[in-house]
């Protein structure tokens, strides 16, 4: 069924559990996630990036359409959400295209032209009934995310959030981007006084490379969306690799889409039931 993003995160956040936000890359990766909060009866968030726009060359609408029709379709709750924006252009399609929620990523300009272009991102969703999230410090690659110089700052998050009006804030705790081994160390005690300082929900993006008890434990500190993308990629790629080299000549490529949905859905229900444990009140 489908959800505002607002709901879920609320509900999330009483709750004490994450609420995982898994990248849509193919149809097939919309399928996957869907199938595997099915299978854990956990709620999630289906999110459409702009590098997933541009590599359906420059087509949200029907990456949208597809998405939000197998969240109508589901029996868990599922949001829809458009994530690391900057163009404002495919910001602004957001509302037709079935969103509840967008996160607009200025988090490379300077901390003032940060502020001006997400509180603008933010008047705008915010008069079409969206959520919008913002980000505070570099979520870098693996070299440099890990340095605690590129760390949100509690009084700078408290300062944005205040000044921006976002409804979520992204925050660079200790995680990287695109990391396809799972060696994050966060920084929970960061975490917990941006949760006391701050007073929107924390996201936590790269979660792909932080382990399941870190990911627990920056859930207890104070995180609460959870994005997930390249964990699935590895699942997809698995899940192809091994039907092809078991039939070098196989053509259809059928087989090779069902092992990799099979295979990212597996992985969808597992992280869940991490974020969001047996006997949660989710």
């Amino acid at each position: 069924m489908i959800t505002p993003t607002a709901d879920l995160v609320r509900s999330a956040a009483t709750a004490g559990v994450g609420l995982a936000a898994f990248n849509v890359v193919t149809l097939e990766h919309a399928e996957a996630i869907v199938r595997g909060a099915e299978q854990a009866e956990r709620p999630v968030i289906l999110q459409i990036s702009e590098n997933t726009v541009l590599f359906h060359q420059g087509q949200l609408a029907p990456v949208a359409a597809a998405s939000l029709a197998l969240a109508r379709a589901a029996s868990v709750p599922v949001a829809l959400h458009l994530d690391h924006v900057t163009d404002v252009d495919l910001l602004r399609q957001a509302p037709e295209c079935g969103f509840s929620s967008v996160m607009f990523d200025a988090s490379t300009l300077e901390y003032a032209e940060n502020v001006a272009a997400t509180a603008a991102a933010a008047d705008f969703c915010h008069a079409h009934g969206l959520w919008l999230e913002g980000e505070l410090g570099a979520v870098g690659g693996k070299g440099g995310a890990h340095a605690p110089g590129v760390r949100t700052r509690p009084d700078e998050a408290v300062a944005f959030a205040r000044d921006t009006r976002v409804d979520l804030l992204a925050v660079a705790v200790g995680s990287s981007h695109a990391m396809t081994d799972r060696s994050a160390r966060l920084d929970h005690e960061l975490i917990g006084e941006l949760r006391s300082a701050v007073p929107v929900p924390l996201v936590l993006h790269g979660s792909s490379g932080v382990p399941d008890l870190e990911l627990a434990a920056g859930i207890t500190a104070g995180l609460v969306k959870i994005n997930i993308g390249t964990a699935l990629n590895i699942a997809y790629t698995a899940g192809v690799r091994s039907v092809l080299d078991s039939d070098p000549k196989a053509v259809d490529p059928r087989k090779a889409l069902k092992a990799a949905r099979s295979a990212m859905a597996d992985a969808v229900t597992a992280a869940l039931l991490v974020l969001a444990p047996e006997g949660s009140h989710v």
